[in-house]
């Protein structure tokens, strides 16, 4: 625990379910700059170069190797095609273009859309050093430059990235094949440059961890007191999840996880124990709302309030109300320039949440066309400014998953198709990273 200590954390633009302005306008001014910055870098013709780059994922991906050993629990996972540039671990970075300097090139890629920094990392050794150090995240977390990345897994153990700036899908290596993420649910978190993903087998909780820095799943730290089914939400490089069932029941436990330092701090416990609720940041603040409880699955209305530079948690009544089914999914709810809205499901209808008199404003409707049971199979997350929903349907038989976007104003939702593939027709995860 704390003790007396008081949570004082810098709040910087969330990459879950949550955003700010700021992160907007420093979005938009990347997707306007990128080009102009990647020929600063000598980086030039954008179409070639985006062939470039998908040809070098798609091999590097068919080069990527697991082994899951009998006898170590670990998963060993590396990347054969950057073997040379690891080898040299005293890469110059010194002098990353002769011409410009290194501070200035620094600059020019911190303006850089950041999907572009995998074709950058393979330009020479000192480039793929600074990618994967993770300096330059860091820089850009400093500058206030946020762009947000969304990944979502439809088919098991696959994850597809789509970058809803220049509209287009990516791939990232599929995960090791642990028997528990195969055969049961499984919760994802993204923070500051890794996504989390979380399983319980018989006998053990397991969790993985996707680095962007090197493009690889590793085992993940556990937490201090492992749990499924929680909430949680991040917010830069941390996050905190709460509640959850442990091996001893529903938790009203918390914790803060650092991804930088890759750490689990324990916080002070909530009022209620939950389970199957949700979490998300807020005018600073981290809140969970809704889920069950312990005794015969009371549905819990209620939500709490985390104060960070307190360390205290507040109840708030009725906050959840109308948001939870007996056998739903937990609420579906993101945060878009710190107003809290929620799909509703079983209405197919979006809302708003009235901070000043805690009640639900209906806004208008969801898109109606997506397969999902009781919620379970739909994704409804911030990202930058926007809301967006990720739903399947069945084609011709197979599936297919399309991402709709809207910018919240005073108006109905007016949903926009921003992204289409062929794949699964049901959202298993979504994680939306933000950096």
């Amino acid at each position: 625990m704390l003790g007396d200590q008081r949570m004082k954390f810098s709040l910087e633009p969330p990459s879950s379910s949550s955003s700010s302005p700021a992160s907007a306008r420093s979005e938009d001014f990347v997707c306007r700059s990128g080009k102009l910055a990647l020929e600063s870098l000598g980086v030039r013709g954008a179409q070639k170069g985006e062939q470039v780059e998908e040809e070098l994922v798609d091999r590097r991906s068919k080069k990527i190797k697991v082994d899951v050993a009998l006898d170590n629990p670990e998963t060993k996972v590396w990347d054969s095609g950057m073997q040379d540039a690891d080898q040299n671990s005293e890469a110059n970075t010194s002098e990353l273009i002769g011409a410009i300097g290194r501070e200035l090139a620094i600059t020019c890629l911190l303006h850089t859309h950041r999907s572009y920094y995998g074709m950058i990392a393979c330009l020479n050794r000192s480039f793929c050093s600074l990618m994967r150090s993770g300096q330059l995240y860091r820089l850009r977390r400093e500058a206030g430059i946020v762009e947000h990345m969304i990944y979502c897994s439809c088919n098991v153990l696959e994850w597809d990235g789509f970058d809803p700036c220049r509209q287009r899908w990516f791939s990232i290596p599929s995960m090791p094949p642990i028997e528990c993420f195969t055969l049961a649910d499984k919760e994802s978190l993204a923070v500051g440059t890794n996504i989390l993903v979380f399983g319980k087998k018989v006998e053990a909780h397991v969790v993985l961890r996707y680095s962007l820095l090197s493009n690889l799943w590793t085992t993940g730290d556990m937490m201090n007191s492992p749990r499924c089914l929680f909430g949680s939400a991040s917010f830069g490089e941390k996050a905190i999840v709460a509640g959850g069932i442990g091996d001893n029941g529903t938790l009203s436990s918390a914790e803060l996880y650092d991804s930088e330092m890759q750490t689990w701090t324990t916080l002070p416990s909530m009022n209620r124990a939950r389970k199957m609720c949700s979490g998300f940041f807020m005018d600073g603040k981290f809140y969970v709302i809704g889920g069950k409880a312990d005794n015969h699955n009371e549905i819990l209305n209620c939500g709490e309030e985390f104060d960070l530079e307190k360390g205290t948690w507040r109840l708030i009544p009725d906050m959840a109300c109308g948001l939870n089914g007996s056998s739903g999914a937990p609420p579906l709810v993101a945060v878009v320039n710190n107003e809290l809205y929620a799909a509703d499901y079983a209405e197919k209808e979006v809302r708003k949440y009235d901070k000043v008199n805690n009640a639900w404003i209906t806004l208008g409707s969801l898109p109606e066309k997506y397969t999902s049971v009781n919620g379970w199979g739909l994704a409804f997350r911030g990202c930058g400014d926007k809301l967006i929903v990720i739903g399947g349907m069945s084609v011709h038989g197979g599936g297919v998953i399309e991402i709709c976007s809207w910018v919240p104003n005073n108006g109905q939702p007016d949903w926009e198709i921003i992204g289409s593939r062929r794949s699964g027709s049901f959202v298993y995860n979504c994680a939306v990273m933000g950096c």
